[in-house]
């Protein structure tokens, strides 16, 4: 009799925690896809109010501020542009500690927190704050190439091909522009400008946060897939 009990308590007990992970894996996506279309949205809205923007040549945290010493601040663009990076960047958090309640890896746990960082500083810290912009900026790049590679982690299905692609693709083009730039050789893509070698690093990772967001919020296969 008490071992029925306990076994009917047991069963309870997993039933309801899949559950909070299946909710958790929800939430975590739903956040994701905001912050996605937040960031890109904020992105596009900050360029419209930016007179003379050039994508190509301007770097995409010229939004917020340009470098300093003689650093230029267009409004209302820069605070467009801040103020979407800083939401991006919490409700990245809140997505971190989502997807650690649906997943329990350390790995996805970290790289998402350190992603949600890097973007919630280039917001606080607008271009002419040198150095934590470089540093916040070169954070969100790098974890924004890691989001994919480590995200296949969690991804059961033939999506995770296609979300290591897009986080190798990053982080190959990332680390080619740094080494190549350290090396004082001219990237082969600089004739898209910096501003649109950037956003080659920039975008990929955007837009797979739409995607994986989505993946997240679709319903599992059956209640017992933690993915």
């Amino acid at each position: 009799m008490f071992d029925s009990f306990h076994h009917t308590l047991d069963e309870a007990v997993r039933t309801e925690t899949e559950a909070a992970a299946v909710r958790a894996r929800f939430v975590g996506g739903a956040l994701l896809f905001v912050v996605g279309l937040v960031a890109l949205m904020g992105i596009i809205t900050a360029e419209a109010f930016y007179p003379g923007y050039n994508a190509g040549v301007q770097e995409i945290s010229d939004l917020g501020a340009s470098r300093p010493p003689n650093s230029v601040i267009v409004q209302p663009a820069a605070t467009i542009f801040n103020t979407a990076m800083m939401v991006s960047g919490l409700l990245a958090l809140g997505a971190a500690y989502c997807l650690h309640r649906a997943f329990g890896d350390r790995a996805v746990t970290a790289v998402f927190g350190l992603f949600a960082l890097g973007v919630l500083g280039v917001g606080v810290f607008d271009g002419s704050e040198a150095p934590m912009h470089g540093i916040s900026a070169l954070l969100t790049f790098f974890t924004g190439g890691l989001l994919g590679v480590v995200a296949a982690r969690v991804i059961t299905t033939p999506f995770r091909y296609l979300s290591l692609a897009v986080g190798g693709f990053v982080l190959l083009l990332l680390v080619s522009i740094i080494g190549l730039g350290l090396a004082g050789v001219a990237h082969p893509l600089l004739f898209l400008g910096m501003g649109g070698l950037e956003r080659y690093v920039t975008y990929p990772f955007l837009l797979w946060l739409l995607a994986f967001g989505g993946y997240l919020m679709a319903p599992t296969p059956t209640s017992t897939d933690r993915v």
